[in-house]
């Protein structure tokens, strides 16, 4: 995964989002156009939120999106508008598709999956963390600035 750090005012970020939305009871509605549709509707409200869809693909009954956010966000109140918004499209697009799955205005499970996304496996991390202030991480950390300070041969 690239390493495309991005920054505000007072920050530097790199933070990505994988999520998963399913249909309510898993009902197989979502067909190539309609996940076409859902795709746009997913960026549109992720760029309202300075976020990108950074990827998407779906199957009939659910869909799955990378997303790279901002630091600010609140991630469940973004999460509730996604879902808000792309059922609120969807059944005025495809009504009639919809009405034979559902009686009432439902679209979404109310239930989702989102976990983080990085470069680095959590045991990377964690090693890190953990060497910080040792003598060992000191040694490291010497011999990268010399290492960056060589001119080029």
């Amino acid at each position: 995964m690239e390493r495309n750090n991005k920054s505000s005012s007072h920050a530097v970020y790199n933070i990505k989002l994988h999520i998963v939305f399913v249909t309510k009871y898993r009902r197989k509605t979502l067909t190539p156009e309609l996940l076409d549709y859902l795709k746009d509707a997913f960026a549109d409200c992720f760029t309202a939120w300075r976020c990108t869809l950074v990827d998407f693909g779906g199957e009939p009954d659910h869909v799955h999106l990378l997303a790279d956010i901002h630091p600010a966000l609140d991630i469940s109140v973004l999460i509730n508008n996604l879902k808000t918004a792309s059922a609120r499209r969807t059944r005025n697009r495809f009504a009639e598709h919809l009405a034979t799955f559902y009686k009432k205005p439902l679209f979404w499970h109310r239930a989702y999956f989102v976990g983080s996304v990085g470069g680095a496996t959590l045991e990377t991390v964690r090693a890190y963390v953990d060497a910080q202030g040792t003598e060992e991480h000191a040694r490291k950390a010497v011999a990268k600035t010399k290492a960056k300070s060589k001119p080029p041969a």
